[in-house]
């Protein structure tokens, strides 16, 4: 008589719950998996850890410049409008509020947030409804595009190359190197742009957008206080970045977004810094 194998084999049991007996099996790597760790696949039943090994490796879904599609409400383009609101209550509310802020050339080399800073003020209620619902208008559909944080970054740098362009156009021996400039106005030309920029790569008809920018360019020069140097900057700088977001080929666009999103702004605070450097003071 001897002792050795009767034949008799343990019932499975959950890998990841060894005390658990499971004779139901994963499809895709055929170990027993447990009530608390079945997944309910196309066929059969697939354990947790292969569900999540799935996941992984699917590749997210993107835009066209290779941002995350953004769903529900554009919460930047509402969080931009706000900002630009809740600025143009203080300015009426708080005594000095838009000269700490506002941009004029000759004080940008001084206190340099100015150039932002200033895009968020505005010069009249008119001023104000104007840009805002320019912004309403043209900002959801390219935060969808984009995605958020090439949507937000296009704004700040188009608002950049609006300040920088005013300085750059200025003479130090001009009216205008005093004058004071507020408004959105040169960051919405770079949403102008870069959603005629959308069009084309979509393969749509830009003709309507491209009119748009004509007529408010034009205005620029036809109505009194309006800031064509800040439009034209706006635009330039908006689109130079627009482009690099939408252009990129498929597999580099998250690189390219990521250095163009450096080196445009990069280089007008190396114009301004220029600029301010040929000028004898």
């Amino acid at each position: 008589m001897s002792y050795g194998d009767t034949g008799i084999q343990s019932p499975p049991v959950c890998p990841r719950h060894p005390g658990v007996v499971s004779y139901v099996r994963c499809q895709r790597c055929g170990r027993p998996t447990c009530p608390t760790c079945q997944r309910p696949a196309p066929v059969g039943i697939q354990c947790v850890d292969c569900v999540n090994a799935a996941k992984r490796n699917v590749r997210g879904a993107t835009t066209i410049a290779g941002g995350r599609p953004v769903h529900g409400r554009p919460t930047v383009t509402m969080t931009l409008i706000g900002l630009c609101v809740a600025a143009y209550v203080l300015q009426m509310l708080v005594p000095g509020f838009t000269n700490s802020l506002i941009f004029a050339p000759s004080i940008g080399r001084v206190e340099p947030w100015r150039f932002l800073t200033t895009a968020f003020l505005h010069g009249g209620l008119m001023h104000l409804a104007f840009n805002m619902y320019a912004l309403w208008i043209v900002g959801p559909t390219l935060e969808t595009v984009l995605g958020r944080w090439r949507y937000l970054a296009l704004y700040l740098v188009s608002a950049l190359g609006g300040s920088v362009a005013v300085l750059l156009l200025a003479s130090p021996t001009s009216v205008y190197w005093n004058a004071g400039t507020v408004g959105a106005s040169g960051a919405v030309f770079g949403l102008f742009g870069a959603l005629g920029l959308t069009m084309r790569r979509l393969k749509r008809s830009d003709s309507q957008i491209l009119v748009l920018i004509a007529i408010n360019f034009v205005l620029g020069f036809v109505i009194a206080n309006v800031s064509w140097q800040a439009h034209l900057g706006g635009l330039l700088a908006g689109g130079i970045l627009s482009a690099a977001y939408l252009f990129a080929p498929r597999n580099s666009r998250t690189p390219i977004a990521l250095a163009a999103t450096a080196l445009v702004p990069l280089a007008l605070v190396a114009a301004a810094v220029l600029k301010y450097a040929a000028i004898p003071f």
